[in-house]
């Protein structure tokens, strides 16, 4: 795929990786209403594709993203409050898009991770930064607030941390990312990005599709649910479900046959 003069990339290798690159480094891969269309499309397309194991969301430059674009941000402030909220609409479709998304999804973070990026890290499965690479939550500083992005962020640092960061706007590290939830893994610097994604992808691809898939909706059904009988009904259900299904079994038959299961290509 190729989007507003190549801002943004989308290349499927042939083992199903899926590598969707912001590629705007001379504004610091900034996003506006173009940018989100088009990472909208990659994401619906990507999900929707069999071929498709794992999506790796990256950038290009020195920096993830500096949230969003300036000009972008200018004109939206000379808009109409149903435009403004159009607007936000779409930028609300791109982060549940990317949170829901039923391939394992992998953000490769360096450089600054400003604004509505904090967003799109914390929509990702598995966060890779490096040590320098910084975040800010920093719509506060210019009279805004993190609203579209803020379900994900505060389930993934938690409301008391939110509490911090979304009121100061102050910049934090990989390292205190890391300490709140939001990012898995910290390497030292952004020639090192590649190798812990291509390691995750091969654990990954190890795995059945369809049970990863299931996993991911499992986890967004029992969070923050009291466990009550709804819910051991539910997840009853689920692994019920999931043993009779065509991965199920064979995932099953592999084991007790002491053999690789089918979606192992190598």
């Amino acid at each position: 795929m190729d989007n507003n003069n190549n801002a943004v990339l989308l290349e499927i290798s042939d083992r199903g990786v899926a590598q969707l690159t912001l590629n705007r480094p001379e504004v610091h891969n900034a996003f506006d209403d173009s940018i989100i269309a088009a990472l909208i499309e990659a994401l619906e397309a990507t999900d929707r594709d069999p071929a498709v194991r794992v999506l790796v969301l990256r950038s290009n430059g020195r920096n993830f993203s500096a949230g969003a674009d300036l000009a972008w941000m200018k004109r939206m402030a000379n808009n109409s409050h149903q435009e403004n909220l159009d607007d936000a609409g779409r930028l609300a479709r791109l982060m549940e898009a990317l949170n829901n998304h039923s391939k394992p999804t992998i953000a490769l973070v360096q450089g600054a991770a400003y604004g509505g990026a904090v967003g799109l890290a914390a929509c990702c499965d598995i966060v890779i930064a490096t040590e320098q690479s910084q975040f800010c939550l920093s719509e506060v500083k210019i009279g805004l607030i993190p609203a579209v992005i803020s379900p994900y962020v505060v389930r993934a640092i938690g409301e008391r941390l939110a509490r911090r960061y979304f009121l100061s706007a102050e910049s934090f590290s990989a390292q205190v990312a890391a300490e709140t939830g939001l990012v898995h893994e910290i390497v030292a610097d952004a020639a090192l990005l590649d190798d812990a994604c291509h390691r995750i992808i091969r654990q990954l691809r190890r795995n059945s599709p369809q049970a990863m898939s299931a996993a991911k909706q499992l986890i967004f059904a029992v969070s923050d649910k009291p466990i009550d009988s709804d819910v051991i009904a539910d997840t009853a259900r689920r692994i019920a479900d999931i043993r009779i299904s065509a991965e199920g079994q064979e995932g099953l038959g592999a084991f007790l046959g002491k053999r690789p299961p089918n979606w192992i290509e190598d």
